[in-house]
């Protein structure tokens, strides 16, 4: 299933988490296209985490299915230490795209909310990229590792306080981690989406969409394999001197002026 027009990547490892999700597997099938074992990961959605692998397979790529909660850090061990295991050791690409996304007014937070939010999106990243560091700065070629942040990262919206500051704290460790990882050839990005189509997007939200797609200069909403071609090209050799940056893929979005 080899895309062409992609980096090649054959005979890599990629471990992506949140894989059971729509931008999740969009990256997986990406790396697959790549040429990439793939390690996909779930929490709960087990059923759709086969069904990524089975499709992946039925198009010839090596991909598996492993469940973690990264919400404890002993299993983010776990699952790494399982998806380099998987191919005798070696894992080349982490991505970190699990995360949670509520909504929920400023004044209506509890620090209890905020944890469990910052639980689930950073101190999952940097607990997975800290047992990642170890394999890959221990074998050759080192290896790269991508946070999935968001331009909420660095736009605010209503409603996404704790998630807004999540995702600048994403593009932060990215930054940090890069700097102390470098030497040991682990490169270290973030890439900043911009809204995602997904079934049922245009249904429940259909002045989000008309919105979206008229202020993109390039008119349309992003594509879970739009991130997922940004990911394989952070974590190939296209890319061996590119680290501590983050990569914003809205379609232009972002460009607008905000006066």
């Amino acid at each position: 299933m080899t895309d062409p027009h992609l980096p090649a990547l054959t005979g890599q490892v990629a471990l992506v988490t949140g894989a059971s999700g729509v931008i999740g597997a969009g990256i997986a099938e990406q790396f697959a296209r790549a040429g990439a074992a793939v390690v996909a990961h779930y929490h709960r959605g087990e059923k759709q985490a086969r069904a990524l692998v089975e499709r992946l397979a039925g198009e010839g790529a090596e991909a598996t299915a492993v469940q973690a909660d990264l919400t404890d850090e002993r299993q983010c061990h776990t699952l790494v230490e399982e998806a380099a295991a998987w191919r005798g050791g070696r894992l080349d690409a982490l991505v970190n795209n699990a995360g949670v996304q509520p909504v929920q007014p400023l004044a209506e937070l509890t620090a209890e909310d905020w944890r469990w939010l910052y639980d689930s999106n950073v101190t999952s990243a940097f607990v997975c990229t800290q047992a990642a560091a170890t394999v890959m700065g221990a074998q050759e070629g080192g290896g790269a590792v991508t946070h999935i942040a968001s331009i909420e990262g660095s736009q605010p919206a209503f409603g996404h306080a704790h998630y807004n500051a999540s995702k600048a704290a994403l593009i932060m460790h990215a930054r940090a981690a890069a700097l102390e990882l470098g030497p040991r050839r682990v490169r270290v990005n973030s890439v900043s989406p911009g809204l995602i189509d997904q079934p049922g997007l245009a249904a429940n939200w259909p002045e989000g969409v008309e919105r979206w797609t008229r202020s993109a200069p390039l008119t349309r909403l992003g594509r879970p394999e739009d991130i997922g071609n940004a990911c394989v090209f952070l974590a190939s050799p296209a890319a061996s001197w590119i680290t501590g940056t983050d990569l914003t893929v809205d379609g232009g979005v972002s460009a607008h002026p905000t006066w």
